[in-house]
């Protein structure tokens, strides 16, 4: 079991997309599970931080892998470096942060994004490339996981915003390893979202370029309509993970497939679920492809109209 849990780890997939402040919980979490030895993460720990500002942190931990009190001499020279470092940072951004804190400046803002970037570039120099837009959405979404997992009503939080097309296409592209945290939210959401048939498809798309035992739990059960694979991957990771008994299992994948309003009936003699495949209506195809095209032209003439509004301002 031990080794299962150590070809699942994520960590290597998901620190390189955090702030190394971010992973020190990651290391704590394995650390406490007892994943790796103690003296193995501390020496991580001692790695994560030798390009960090948190040069005390560091002294802390290597005092007490080598239970000593005295800090090396490279880690006191790097604290010097790191205080006169934060005044020239903060020296750097007081224009922009006088420019946040000022009300009458923010109102210069527009909802016009191209115009606000415009205008940061030219007067703060602020401006991100397509590829860094897409650097940083993944990164939001990273960072995002300590909220979404830590928030009353994070669970749908996450799917509003991951399964928005700029951040799927993102995920797709180079984090597929977030479909995981994504079907989750999917699973344990109590209200079933409108949009969860939309991530199977992605599921389907994703098939062969990534694999997840949650994310394989849900093409089970809406793709492959193979509830004893479910129930396999239910006992093997999920069942553990929410404190339930085989049996509690199998019914709460019942109750999942009643509450998806799936085309299914119960056979309670043999214990399976038996699924009546439909056939899907050409007519309905199109109107799906085609409703939200009303809205998004709408949206798109309406931003180029405060574009050339907003250039012929200037």
């Amino acid at each position: 079991m031990e080794e299962t849990k150590e070809n699942y780890d994520l960590t290597p997939r998901v620190a390189p997309n955090l702030d190394r402040h971010l992973v020190f919980p990651i290391l704590e979490f394995l650390q406490e599970r007892q994943l790796y030895p103690d003296e193995q993460i501390l020496k991580f720990k001692i790695e994560l931080l030798n390009k960090t500002n948190m040069v005390d942190y560091a002294m802390d931990i290597h005092k007490s892998l080598y239970h000593t009190e005295d800090a090396p001499q490279d880690m006191v020279e790097r604290r010097a470096e790191v205080v006169a470092r934060l005044k020239s940072l903060e020296e750097a951004a007081a224009p922009l942060v006088t420019f946040l804190l000022n009300p009458n400046a923010v109102q210069e803002l527009r909802a016009d994004k191209q115009y606000n970037l415009q205008m940061l570039k030219e007067c703060y120099q602020s401006f991100a490339s397509p590829l860094n837009q897409v650097q940083n959405r993944i990164w939001l979404m990273h960072w995002g996981l300590y909220i979404f997992f830590n928030h009353d009503n994070g669970r749908t939080q996450i799917i509003d915003l991951f399964i928005q097309d700029k951040y799927m296409n993102a995920i797709q592209t180079s984090a597929p390893h977030l479909l995981r945290y994504l079907a989750t939210a999917f699973i344990v959401n109590k209200r079933r979202r409108p949009q969860l048939k939309e991530f199977i498809k992605v599921v389907q798309q994703e098939h062969y370029s990534y694999k997840d035992p949650i994310v394989e739990f849900l093409a089970c059960v809406f793709v492959n309509y193979d509830f004893d694979g479910a129930q396999k991957k239910m006992k093997e990771v999920l069942a553990e993970k929410l404190n339930l008994n085989y049996e509690e299992a199998e019914r709460w994948i019942v109750n999942l497939i009643r509450t998806s309003k799936l085309d299914a009936k119960i056979d309670s003699e043999s214990g399976t679920v038996i699924m009546e495949p439909t056939q899907p209506n050409v007519h309905e195809q199109l109107v799906n492809h085609t409703k939200a095209l009303s809205g998004r032209t709408y949206k798109l003439v309406t931003q180029l109209l405060e574009h050339s509004q907003g250039q012929a301002a200037r």
